[in-house]
């Protein structure tokens, strides 16, 4: 099913990464990694289905082996996106430094930008060996129109000029679409269709996912 798995001989110059529980995968993840790749000129987009993600949990999210296949469906239509299992397959806490660590091991791109919502900058001192995190990656944080700078800029003054280098603002349009609403939308008997690729639709209603009966998280 994986066959957009990276393979471990990539070695591309520029690429981003995209991560997330993905839970699931819709038109908003897509179209922030697309508007990404095209304004940075990145060769790829990679999908980093998260694995044990440190601010959620265990129990609150769908089985990884499900939130990867659908995220496999929803990329599969454009060559410009691929998947890596690096999270998934790491056991305990997900951090974004051990995630990176990795990469370049396997060395998959020279620059790597990780592509993150805005607000998580805010959260940036917070993240394990976070200057280990700024010499191993930049930043694109998106922002959407009308997003206000005043609690950035207070972020933005404690870090050195060459971290705040290392972050590139991208305002991308405003699809407002969270997978929060998905699942709740799903349970009420609401419709998705438009708001996650028919794939990733289809197959969210043949297993049954966020139905009221439906599969046991992990």
């Amino acid at each position: 099913m994986f066959g957009m798995v990276v393979p471990a001989t990539a070695n591309w110059k520029k690429i981003g990464i995209m991560g997330g529980t993905f839970d699931p995968i819709h038109y908003g993840h897509l179209h922030i990694a697309e508007c990404s790749r095209h304004r940075f000129g990145l060769e790829k987009v990679i999908f980093v289905p998260a694995g044990n993600p440190v601010h959620k949990s265990r129990k609150s999210i769908t089985s990884s082996a499900r939130r990867m296949e659908m995220t496999a469906l929803a990329i599969r239509s454009n060559p410009n996106f691929d998947m890596s299992e690096v999270e998934v397959r790491r056991s305990g806490p997900t951090y974004t430094v051990d995630t990176l660590e990795e990469l370049h091991r396997e060395g998959i791109g020279d620059q790597i930008f990780f592509i993150t919502g805005a607000d998580a900058i805010l959260e940036i001192l917070t993240w394990k060996n976070v200057v280990r995190v700024f010499e191993l990656c930049e930043f694109i944080a998106i922002t959407r129109p009308g997003y206000s700078f005043k609690e950035m800029d207070r972020v933005l003054t404690k870090l050195t000029k060459p971290q705040r280098d290392r972050i590139h603002f991208n305002e991308t349009g405003g699809i407002l679409i969270s997978s929060t609403d998905i699942r709740r939308r799903v349970l009420c008997g609401e419709p998705i269709k438009y708001l996650v690729p028919p794939e990733v639709e289809g197959y969210i209603n043949e297993n049954g996912l966020y139905f009221p009966e439906g599969e046991e998280f992990e």
